[in-house]
């Protein structure tokens, strides 16, 4: 059936008066992506890629990066749509604000990171995939600020947990002073939790640059 035609069987079906002796019927439901088309409203894949651009772009004030990076990760918090950044290729230029030379744009970018990998497999080996370990690892270590590097582990804490490769890259980055001495595998919630404790711990010093 055509875009039309489903609005058209929608309207229909919401707008007859139904028999109140007769059983309930589920009801067709519209598309939002479907409704954004129709009438003419931009589909928040599109919201994206134009949020991204915005945090690329030179000519655009830091001030307007900071709005645009605030947007996207409202967007993101929605599972498809953390998903969708592989598929609109948005975590390169997303990993590569994690080097910006404002810091505001790092921790932007390592809440945004955070945000998508959370609970969420996909996102998870899509952002290891990209490159995006050993980078936010570093943030936390070495960053000159604190609140970036506090971000940073938020994101490092929501993309190892079961998820064996991201595991093992921050392992052979994390200095011995933080390790607990013990085994600890992708799928120990107790042994990550303490190990992020560590990691806050260092994140909240000051670090001599």
């Amino acid at each position: 059936m055509s875009n039309f035609g489903n609005l058209l069987a929608w309207s229909v079906e919401n707008s007859v008066e139904k028999d109140p002796n007769a059983p309930e019927q589920p009801k067709r439901q519209l598309d939002p992506q479907l409704l954004a088309q129709l009438f003419g409203q931009k589909d928040e894949a599109t919201m994206m890629k134009e949020a991204m651009a915005a945090i690329q772009d030179p000519e655009v004030s830091l001030e307007d990066k900071e709005i645009a990076f605030d947007n996207f990760e409202m967007m993101i918090e929605q599972l498809d749509n953390a998903n969708n950044i592989e598929n609109l290729k948005l975590w390169e230029p997303l990993i590569a604000q994690l080097s910006s030379p404002e810091s505001q744009m790092r921790l932007m970018a390592a809440w945004c990171c955070g945000t998508a990998v959370q609970n969420n497999p996909k996102s998870q080996a899509a952002f290891f995939a990209a490159g995006g370990m050993p980078k936010i690892v570093d943030l936390a270590l070495k960053d000159g600020a604190a609140d970036v590097r506090k971000k940073a582990v938020y994101a490092i804490s929501s993309a190892v947990r079961n998820c064996p490769p991201s595991f093992k890259v921050l392992l052979e980055k994390l200095p011995e002073e933080l390790s607990l001495g013990k085994p600890v595998d992708a799928e120990d919630m107790e042994g990550i939790d303490a190990m992020m404790d560590n990691l806050r711990s260092r994140a909240a010093k000051v670090i001599s640059q």
